[in-house]
C-alpha cells in the first residue's frame, strides 16, 4: 500500500502501519489530527472574532474622529491583520470542506495545519497592534512601546518557546 504525503512523496505504508503509542492506520491518524486541530481552531477562533468584531465597532465611535493620523494608521493596520488572522483561521475549515471526499484527509490535515499556524502568528501581530493602540490611547507615554514589547515578549514564550522546548526536550528521549 502507498500513500501521497503533501509535496507529492509517496511513502510505502505496508498493510497496517502504526503511530508509536498508537494503533492506528494512517487514515485514522488523519482523522485524530483532523478533530485535534478543529478543537484548536475553534478555541482560537472564538477569541479572534471578539476582537475584531470590537475592532470594526471602534471606527464608528465618537471618539475615533480625535484619533491623530499615526493612531489611525495603527487601527487600519489593526482591522487588516485581524481580517487576515480571520481569513487563515477559517480558511482551515473551507480547505476540508473543499476537499472532503477526495481522499485527501492526511494532506487536508497537513495544510489546514498550516494555515492554522499562519493564523496563530497574524494572530500575534493583531493582539500586538491592538495593544499598542489601546495603550498609546490609555497611556500616552513613552512606556508604551516597552510594555508592549515585554507583552510580545511573553506571547512568543507561552506560544512557540513553550512548545519549542518541550519538544526539544521530550522529543530526544527517543
Amino acid at each position: 500500500m502507498r500513500r501521497r504525503e503533501p509535496g507529492g512523496r509517496v511513502e510505502s505504508l505496508g498493510p497496517r502501519q502504526t503511530s508509536p503509542g498508537r494503533d492506528e492506520s494512517p487514515e485514522e491518524r488523519a482523522d485524530r489530527r483532523w478533530n485535534e486541530l478543529l478543537q484548536e481552531v475553534r478555541v482560537i477562533q472564538t477569541g479572534v472574532q471578539i476582537l475584531f468584531g470590537f475592532l470594526l465597532t471602534v471606527v464608528f465611535t465618537p471618539r475615533f474622529t480625535t484619533l491623530g493620523p499615526t493612531d489611525r494608521t495603527i487601527y487600519v493596520v489593526t482591522v487588516l491583520l485581524g481580517a487576515a488572522t480571520t481569513g487563515a483561521l477559517i480558511g482551515t475549515v473551507t480547505f476540508h470542506r473543499l476537499v472532503t471526499g477526495h481522499r485527501l484527509k492526511p494532506e487536508t490535515v497537513y495544510w489546514a495545519s498550516r494555515l492554522a499556524l499562519v493564523g496563530i502568528v497574524l494572530l500575534l501581530a493583531t493582539v500586538t497592534s491592538a495593544l499598542l493602540l489601546i495603550l498609546r490611547i490609555a497611556m500616552g507615554n513613552s512606556a508604551v512601546p516597552w510594555v508592549v514589547a515585554g507583552l510580545v515578549a511573553w506571547f512568543m514564550v507561552c506560544w512557540f518557546g513553550l512548545p519549542a522546548w518541550a519538544l526539544h526536550r521530550y522529543s530526544s528521549r527517543g
